[in-house]
């Protein structure tokens, strides 16, 4: 059974700094990608960073520069190192995975079929 596990989430103020952790598990050894969503309340959920198997990266426009998606060697957790933040990114941050590639696509929350219970962060100004 896939499980994520996030952690990390925290309140902070405009400029701070904080890094997201994904914790996966029972994945089958294979390709998968991972990914990283956020959502305000009464809006959708907007697709952050990306990261497949291999490494490759894509990132949202509003946070290109700032936020960092990784990977430890064992390709089990996924982190999320977030600088310059903004009240804007305040969000439940989610983390996402599934088998395969993504490419124009990653952005898409449909396309992948596992998710975390999230992580608050909140940025005040």
């Amino acid at each position: 059974q896939v499980q994520l596990v996030e952690s990390g989430g925290s309140s902070v103020q405009a400029g701070g700094s904080l890094r997201l952790s994904c914790a996966a598990s029972g994945f089958r050894p294979s390709t998968k990608f991972m990914g990283w969503f956020r959502q305000v309340p009464g809006k959708e959920r907007e697709g952050v960073a990306y990261i497949n198997y291999e490494g490759f990266t894509n990132y949202a426009d509003s946070v290109k520069g700032r936020f960092t998606i990784s990977q430890d060697n064992a390709k089990i957790t996924v982190y999320l190192q977030m600088h310059s933040l903004r009240p804007e990114d305040t969000a439940m941050y989610y983390c996402a995975a599934g088998y395969g590639y993504l490419g124009s696509s990653w952005s898409m929350e449909f396309k992948y079929p596992y998710w975390g219970q999230g992580t608050q962060v909140t940025v005040s100004s």
